[in-house]
């Protein structure tokens, strides 16, 4: 089943609550997501991505997959 970019952000916010987080992609594969949450902070970028890839609650595991390819940009707060 496609997924569509909300689907995309209600998972990520189910984790991170209080973050910015923009989803982008209308194809129901292909996606860009930019997530800043404080949580980062302090964390490298390999750690924070991690962090957003295990909220996606297995969505881009192998080729059963519901997504594809995410674009993953990550930060804590300036």
């Amino acid at each position: 089943m496609a997924m569509i970019a909300s689907d995309i952000e209600a998972l990520i916010r189910e984790s991170f609550p209080n973050a910015e987080i923009i989803v982008m992609g209308d194809d129901g594969v292909h996606f860009s997501a930019q997530v800043i949450d404080e949580s980062f902070r302090g964390k490298n970028r390999v750690q924070q991505q991690r962090a957003v890839m295990a909220a996606l609650k297995g969505k881009m595991d192998g080729s059963n997959g519901e997504i594809h390819a995410l674009g993953l940009t990550t930060k804590a707060p300036e």
